[in-house]
């Protein structure tokens, strides 16, 4: 199917499935992206999506409180797979307080003890005090029925399609509780395959444009209140203008 369609379509590897699946899918078609090291691509791209969630999770928490600084806040991370996990590792090293979520209880208890945080049960996840909510896991979290029920000031994690339904960004935003979009803060898994394999660049360059979506970020939050709309909106309207305007992230 992906070859069908002659380089319009590129797939990649997401949940579940990594550079071993994308070696076995790339001797069918050319046209994906995160093949292994040993045959040409660029590995495993979770690094770069946990990096990139780091800086934004980073970007919020100076957006609701001042400082970018993580010492002491409390982060639930929902989830620690590949992404989730690593980054556990980059908040536990920022001084943060964690508290860990995953279906996988040995999972959970390992990566907890890891980084010195504490096991949170699954179901107890939504209502779960903490300042920031980090889902890595599966998407539809935020819902009419759970939306209510949060104790946090920020959303922002790794999971796709985070949001139940578009007008779940808004009752999140009456609530007052920010919401990193999705598809801006988890970009850093596409700009590591992109980056590595499409346009060649070097580390210097990947690690900055991995900072930039905290960048990228600020300026979503700042166009929202400005403009009385919800982070959701300010994204997909930066999206557009950047696919009118032929730009990257």
């Amino acid at each position: 199917l992906v070859d069908s369609l002659h380089g319009t379509y590129v797939t990649a590897a997401d949940m579940n499935t990594g550079a071993p699946d994308m070696d076995v899918i790339g001797e069918r078609t050319k046209h994906l992206l995160g093949r292994s090291r040993e045959r040409g691509g660029s590995g495993d791209p979770a690094p770069g999506t946990a990096l990139g969630v780091f800086h934004g999770i980073r970007s919020a928490w100076r957006h609701v409180s001042g400082s970018a600084e993580l010492g002491s806040v409390v982060v639930l991370v929902q989830g620690v797979g590949s992404v989730g996990d690593r980054l556990a590792d980059h908040l536990g090293e920022a001084g943060a307080q964690l508290l860990i979520a995953d279906v996988d209880a040995g999972r959970a208890e390992k990566t907890a003890e890891r980084v010195g945080g504490e096991v949170i049960q699954p179901d107890s996840v939504i209502g779960t005090a903490c300042d920031v909510f980090a889902p890595c896991a599966a998407g539809g979290v935020l819902t009419p029925e759970t939306i209510p029920r949060l104790a946090c000031r920020v959303v922002a994690g790794a999971a796709n399609n985070q949001l139940g339904s578009g007008d779940d960004a808004a009752l999140l935003a009456r609530r007052g509780i920010l919401y990193a979009p999705d598809y801006v803060i988890n970009a850093g898994g596409v700009i590591h395959l992109a980056g590595y394999e499409t346009l060649g660049w070097g580390e210097a360059m990947m690690q900055a444009r991995l900072a930039g979506i905290g960048e990228t970020l600020a300026g979503i939050f700042a166009t929202a209140d400005a403009d009385g709309v919800t982070t959701a909106e300010a994204a997909d309207r930066l999206a557009l203008e950047r696919l009118a305007a032929g730009t990257s992230p």
